[in-house]
């Protein structure tokens, strides 16, 4: 019998540690790009409230759209060539891998919230235009102006600066002096007012959002207001990034965020665009897959379209990558064939391990992120120095 007890008690220690190795886990996880406080506070109190990783990500990107964070999510910024503010938002789901996503949502507040819609509800994976509105009406949502007293104000500028700048190339009247309309040069003759050129950069802000379940479930998310002044109809433009990291500073005390670029022709990295970027792109913008992990990419949207980062990181990860290493395999790939473009990463597994990484520029040393898990009391901002 003293043996016996004697046993048990030399099992007391190994159990108590099994417990304590238990409760240091750093799940759940939330990450997201940039400081954006308030989205990550909300999806850890879903989660912490026992909502699953896909609710948390759509709550936390949901307060970025009604805080309008840093004026390029949500609605009242980055109006159009004819001054109206549209919506584009992804979210996946990497237990099922389910994803749904609108672009150029009109009229519609809450577009990761329709997004949400299109993944339980069709069998779809983007709705665009129009028809996306339509179909957020059919789910309940409320039309309403997405207009502001600030982006009319931003739009009517726009104007008197003679459309500069803009996003049209190979085309007349000379784009980069006068406004539209504008047609194919072999088409139309040149016409139009004239004008001062302008060298101005407008950069571009998304939430990128990342959630692992304490169970290891993942989810990942983005919702953007698109670029400013983009030609309309485009969906999830990037535009140039050059200027982000200037706004960044300027509106770190709130919220701030993602950068886009919205150049599409394979042989030029920046400045051009036509009608894609990677943020509604399952395996760019954002993936989720739980036997692995999550990942969200931010910065020249066409760039990183091309080598859909988010997915290569999920499965350098899938390959037993450190998250960290994951994320810089990731932007040291797109490196070696645009070796001036921006981007960066953010990357979790589904043990809570995460990471971050982005492309050096001259104006972009380092990349803020935030993060929030069961070790830290509070969201924190964390900052990773670019390569």
């Amino acid at each position: 019998m003293a043996r016996r007890w004697s046993a048990v008690l030399l099992l007391v220690p190994l159990l108590l540690g099994a417990g304590l190795a238990h409760s240091s886990s750093p799940l759940p996880l939330v990450l997201n790009t940039w400081p954006f406080k308030n989205a990550t506070e909300a999806a850890w109190r879903t989660l912490t409230s026992g909502g699953s990783a896909l609710d948390a990500v759509e709550q936390g990107c949901a307060v970025c759209e009604r805080e309008q964070c840093d004026g390029t999510v949500g609605f009242g910024g980055s109006p159009d060539e004819l001054g109206e503010t549209t919506l584009d938002a992804m979210i996946m789901d990497g237990t099922t891998m389910n994803v749904g996503a609108v672009g150029d949502l009109r009229r519609i507040k809450n577009a990761i919230g329709v997004a949400r819609k299109v993944l339980e509800h069709t069998a779809h994976t983007l709705l665009v235009g129009e028809s996306a509105t339509k179909f957020a009406e059919s789910m309940g949502f409320v039309n309403e102006d997405l207009s502001t007293t600030t982006s009319r104000a931003l739009h009517s500028d726009w104007l008197a600066r003679n459309c500069q700048p803009n996003h049209w190339r190979n085309v007349v009247p000379d784009p980069s002096k006068y406004c539209g309309p504008y047609k194919p040069p072999s088409i139309l003759k040149q016409e139009g007012p004239t004008c001062k050129e302008t060298g101005d950069n407008y950069g571009h802000d998304t939430i990128g959002m990342v959630v692992v379940h304490k169970m290891g479930r993942t989810a990942a998310g983005t919702s953007t207001n698109g670029i400013k002044f983009k030609i309309p109809g485009l969906v999830f433009p990037k535009e140039e990034v050059l200027q982000i990291h200037i706004e960044y500073k300027a509106a770190h005390a709130g919220c701030s965020g993602e950068m886009q670029n919205v150049e599409f022709n394979p042989t030029r990295t920046a400045g051009t665009k036509k009608c894609g970027g990677d943020s509604p792109v399952p395996g760019a913008g954002a993936y989720a897959e739980d036997s692995a992990g999550a990942a969200a990419a931010t910065g020249d949207g066409d760039i990183l379209m091309r080598f859909l980062p988010s997915y290569q990181a999920v499965d350098y990860m899938r390959r037993g990558e450190d998250p960290t290493i994951a994320c810089q395999k990731v932007i040291s790939r797109i490196q070696k064939y645009f070796p001036n473009f921006f981007g960066a990463v953010i990357c979790a597994n589904v043990t809570g391990s995460y990471g971050a990484a982005c492309s050096k520029l001259p104006t972009f040393t380092q990349f803020s992120f935030m993060v929030y898990n069961s070790l830290k009391n509070q969201p924190t901002e964390e900052k990773v120095d670019c390569i």
